[in-house]
């Protein structure tokens, strides 16, 4: 399996639409667009998605009518892509003071995309955070970071410009790389391979995960899961080697996921960051699950997908079946 068949079995990473960078500056196809009633919009309110129904949800997508006719202007709406030749926007509504119970349909709610992630086939699981990722960096760029004056759309919302004319500054939608890394330790002889895992001090006292942090400037992806590992756990790693990636939009990131290798397993907590950090063979896991001492991450994250990567592996049959869900 390569690396771009890997990265579309996360979730929110796979989905068929057509992302049309080269409509996006034709102003005239923008507004027919947004004038056709086969036009769907998804509409984000408070950084949640409009879905409806419990076990299957489906995402809930308007045409422009639907808005123009409770008063919900539609001229900030950003260009998410085509899809079979239907254009799909997306519409940030928190500044809308229309009332939502005029626009929400019956038996639908705005909610949590990464509590329904999992329910959500690739498609929409991937158009629904796509919308929320660029709705929020729009929301976080209303004003120019260089002199501080108002900024206004341009580019079907792919591009944000400074009004004032002394400056014009163009500001672009950004998105915060972050490394994922699930360290493995093979263990001497006669011993099991084990892996790293840990617990941030705002997590419930069972929930570990694989270490996490943020690229920083200057700093090659390597790089950073070398300083990650070492900064939270003491552990130094070798052999780093990337896995995959996903869009993480809680609020605005893309995670880079890597394996490396212990070169050694004695733990040292530098920073305030963990609250606990431990090795855990595929049997202490298993014997943990059975007895409510361990949560793994949500199947939603990349983090759940190196581990059961690296659990599927062993002998012991695969992670899921584990999980009692």
């Amino acid at each position: 399996m390569d690396h771009y068949q890997r990265s579309n079995l996360n979730y929110f990473s796979a989905g068929g639409l057509d992302r049309a960078t080269q409509l996006r500056p034709k102003d005239a196809w923008l507004q027919a667009r947004l004038a056709d009633a086969a036009t769907r919009i998804v509409p984000v309110w408070r950084m949640q998605n409009l879905l409806c129904g419990d076990v299957m949800p489906l995402p809930v997508l308007l045409s422009p009518m639907q808005l123009r006719d409770v008063g919900v202007d539609c001229a900030n709406a950003v260009l998410l892509g085509t899809r079979a030749e239907v254009a799909y926007f997306a519409l940030d509504l928190a500044g809308d003071e229309t009332p939502l119970e005029r626009l929400v349909p019956a038996g639908a709610s705005f909610r949590e995309l990464r509590d329904v992630g999992p329910l959500l086939d690739a498609d929409a699981g991937s158009l629904l955070a796509y919308a929320r990722a660029i709705t929020y960096w729009h929301a976080r760029h209303r004003h120019c970071g260089d002199c501080g004056s108002p900024t206004r759309v341009a580019e079907g919302g792919h591009l944000r410009v400074c009004a004032a004319p002394r400056c014009g500054q163009k500001h672009f939608p950004r998105t915060d790389p972050a490394i994922i890394v699930l360290v493995v330790h093979p263990g001497g002889l006669g011993d099991e391979e084990r892996c790293l895992l840990g617990r941030q001090r705002e997590w419930p006292e069972t929930l570990y995960s694989a270490v996490a942090g943020f690229v920083e400037p200057g700093e090659s992806l390597e790089d950073a899961v070398v300083r990650e590992v070492a900064e939270e756990t003491g552990i130094g790693v070798s052999a780093v080697h990337y896995h995959s990636s996903q869009p993480w939009p809680f609020p605005s990131s893309i995670m880079l996921g890597f394996t490396a290798t212990a070169r050694d397993a004695r733990i040292v907590r530098h920073d305030d960051e963990l609250a606990d950090a431990r090795w855990f063979s595929r049997t202490d896991i298993v014997e943990a699950l059975a007895h409510g001492r361990l949560r793994v991450a949500r199947r939603v994250s990349i983090a759940y997908r190196l581990l059961e990567d690296w659990f599927d592996a062993g002998r012991l049959g695969p992670l899921a079946g584990y999980l009692g869900e």
